[in-house]
């Protein structure tokens, strides 16, 4: 259902739009959700340059299409090193916009933070 929501919006509105924008990182979410992981990176890989362009960078729907693309990637079993490396570079910028726009008080501030944490951890354990 979601994928056909997305896909109605871009036919209608466009890539530019910002709820097409929302309607993909839903479906993208979706994908994550369902371990369908290669195809959620590249829905979010397609979505950021658009997200950033229109929304800017510190958008919370920016902010948080980039918060769950890099967990998409360190959560991935076949993710390589620099895909770990990836997550963890794309979380501390993400943490450090969040709390500058959100604040320390944002109720989703510690799971952005705890995002960072775990990507930290998962690439310690790749590169050992």
């Amino acid at each position: 259902m979601r994928r056909e929501i997305y896909s109605g919006r871009l036919k209608l509105h466009g890539q530019e739009d910002s709820e097409t924008l929302l309607a993909g990182f839903n479906y993208a979410v979706s994908l994550r959700d369902l371990r369908r992981l290669e195809e959620a990176k590249s829905l979010f890989r397609k979505m950021l340059p658009v997200a950033r362009r229109v929304l800017g960078e510190t958008n919370i729907l920016t902010l948080r299409t980039r918060w769950l693309y890099a967990n998409t990637l360190y959560m991935d079993a076949s993710a390589t090193l620099d895909d770990v490396r990836e997550a963890v570079e794309t979380l501390e910028s993400v943490v450090a916009l969040w709390k500058r726009v959100l604040g320390e008080a944002h109720p989703e501030t510690p799971r952005v933070q705890g995002a960072l944490a775990t990507a930290r951890v998962a690439l310690a354990a790749r590169a050992a």
